[in-house]
């Protein structure tokens, strides 16, 4: 069922790279494990909740080289996933999109992806059609606070960080979790890619609380880039598209309504990405979400 379709996760061992003036160590080989050199793992629990999770950390080519500089930091959800597909979308655009530092957000320690993901990226605890009955939903709010008040701070203090940029990434759930922020406490994150939203989710609960966040936001100070593929709209008897939902509509309707508030610093694209459903399009969404909050100097 399309409501439980979710990216791979790819298990990558993540390990800290070399110094200023060393030389870049080379794979260990011997059939050990894939490394991603000159990436950082740190431990940063939730005190709330009591559970353990992870920050990865990727800090641009020329951090050491430029101890003044201060950079814009791009927090991603799904981290498993797209922590190391994010480290090579953006060396591979080069001077297209500014340099960042990636900041990639675990699953909890010890669980399972999916387990993780449904509880800490969904707003209510109505799950999803077809999830197992032992499945926990609901926790976006707590995780929102766990971002906020530990792992933004944990980040600041020890990197240099362009706290002006700060920016969102979320696929999916991730999506969910990212809107449910937009809705709650805008200013967070200056800039946020929202991938494929979930937007079904729990009878379309997030139009609900966009309605009810309206009644008191004045602004919503945020450039925000919603993609979505052809192949998540709704269409029957066609394998390629979804059969029960209409995630294009969905995503096209949010967008809508933001628009007509009149937000005055508000702005948005949303891209309808052609030949892409909900599991191929997250490298070419990634991309061109990268573009949009950080075009750089050779941008096209």
């Amino acid at each position: 069922m399309m409501r439980l379709l979710v990216s791979t996760l790819f298990a990558v061992l993540l390990v800290g790279g070399a110094s200023a003036g060393e030389r870049a160590p080379a794979q260990r080989g011997h059939g050990q494990p894939y490394e991603i050199i000159g990436s950082q793992v740190w431990d940063v629990p939730d005190p709330a909740s009591g559970r353990d999770y992870q920050v990865f950390v990727q800090l641009p080519a020329s951090y050491e080289k430029e101890p003044a500089r201060r950079y814009p930091v791009l927090y991603v959800t799904d981290a498993d996933y797209a922590f190391p597909v994010l480290r090579q979308v953006g060396r591979r655009l080069g001077s297209s999109v500014q340099e960042f530092i990636l900041v990639g957000v675990s699953y909890a320690v010890g669980e399972e992806g999916m387990p993780s993901r449904r509880r800490d990226y969904t707003p209510t605890v109505n799950g999803a059609e077809g999830a197992p009955a032992e499945a926990v939903h609901g926790g976006g709010a707590a995780h929102a606070a766990y971002l906020r008040d530990q792992v933004l701070p944990f980040v600041a203090s020890r990197f240099r960080t362009d706290e002006t940029q700060r920016l969102f990434l979320g696929h999916s759930y991730g999506a969910l979790l990212g809107t449910q922020i937009l809705l709650s406490e805008p200013s967070l994150f200056a800039g946020y890619v929202l991938g494929s939203p979930s937007y079904w989710f729990d009878q379309h609960v997030m139009e609900r609380m966009e309605q009810a966040s309206a009644a008191t936001l004045k602004d919503m100070p945020a450039k925000v880039y919603f993609y979505i593929g052809e192949y998540e709209a709704k269409r029957v008897g066609d394998p390629r598209y979804l059969q029960d939902d209409d995630m294009v509509e969905d995503a096209r309707r949010m967008e809508r309504t933001l628009r007509s508030r009149g937000y005055p610093s508000l702005v948005m694209r949303l891209d309808v990405l052609n030949d892409e459903d909900h599991l191929s399009i997250a490298p070419r969404g990634f991309t061109l979400g990268l573009r949009y909050l950080l075009p750089g100097k050779s941008a096209p």
